[in-house]
């Protein structure tokens, strides 16, 4: 066990983390300014452009998903007495539309770990004695300074990014989240639905801001970045998405 845990510390270190630092260090180095915030907008930027497609299809199968829940409650509601038959039934629902249940959920699975590693990079990668981690040709910048704009120091917590990536973290939970129904004949589990999708709108934005409120800020932002980057991204193919449905 102890090899294994290892070797994944190791490959971890490798295929994340070293990379993410030495990014992070050469966008500081040559961005005017040399301001730490613009190198993790930058680099924030950068991973999002990356994980686009990814993204892209995960917002897509939200979607579709979102508008199947009336049909599977239906499914649901008409084999509640046997349930090998109803999930057969709504993984034939799901076939048919052409998604994977579990592939809007493959998205956050890759930025898990990316936030892990931005936090060890945030947290005490860029201490002059972490610089050894750096390559041989990205240039040691000896001691980097972790303000924002000459107002925020990005290596302490800040209650104020806190906040705005709560206020961004539900605007775009609520892009996603279809208007909750208020028709008193819905079937109960179309409202447990809904209570669920609407506790989310606002336990989402809370829960970012109780982790972020002690974290160094420099995660707020790049959570930030992140959250506006998404919204920007989810107007764009929801809104695509509607025209498609319109020519239809």
């Amino acid at each position: 066990m102890g090899s294994i845990g290892a070797l994944l510390k190791s490959l971890f270190k490798a295929v994340l983390y070293q990379p993410l630092l030495n990014l992070l260090v050469l966008l500081y180095m040559y961005l005017p300014g040399r301001d730490f915030g613009i190198a993790i907008i930058a680099l924030t930027l950068i991973i999002r452009f990356i994980l686009y497609p990814l993204m892209a299809q995960s917002i897509r199968s939200q979607k579709i998903l979102s508008e199947l829940q009336p049909k599977i409650q239906e499914l649901q509601k008409k084999y509640k007495d046997n349930k090998e038959e109803q999930v057969k039934k709504i993984m034939d629902l799901y076939k048919e539309a052409k998604i994977n249940p579990f592939g809007s959920f493959l998205p956050l699975l890759i930025q898990l770990p990316i936030l892990i590693a931005l936090y060890q990079v945030f947290w005490k990668g860029l201490q002059p004695g972490s610089m050894s981690n750096l390559y041989s040709f990205v240039p040691n910048p000896g001691v980097i300074d972790p303000s924002f704009l000459g107002l925020i120091n990005l290596s302490e917590a800040s209650i104020v990014l806190a906040f705005i990536a709560g206020i961004t973290q539900f605007i775009q939970t609520k892009m996603m989240i279809p208007a909750v129904k208020t028709d008193k004949n819905q079937n109960s589990t179309s409202q447990v639905s809904d209570k669920i999708q609407n506790q989310m709108l606002y336990m989402l934005p809370i829960f970012t801001v109780f982790i972020l409120w002690k974290l160094p800020a420099a995660i707020g932002l790049y959570w930030i970045v992140t959250s506006l980057f998404s919204i920007v991204q989810q107007y764009f193919i929801l809104k695509s998405s509607k025209k498609n449905d319109y020519a239809k």
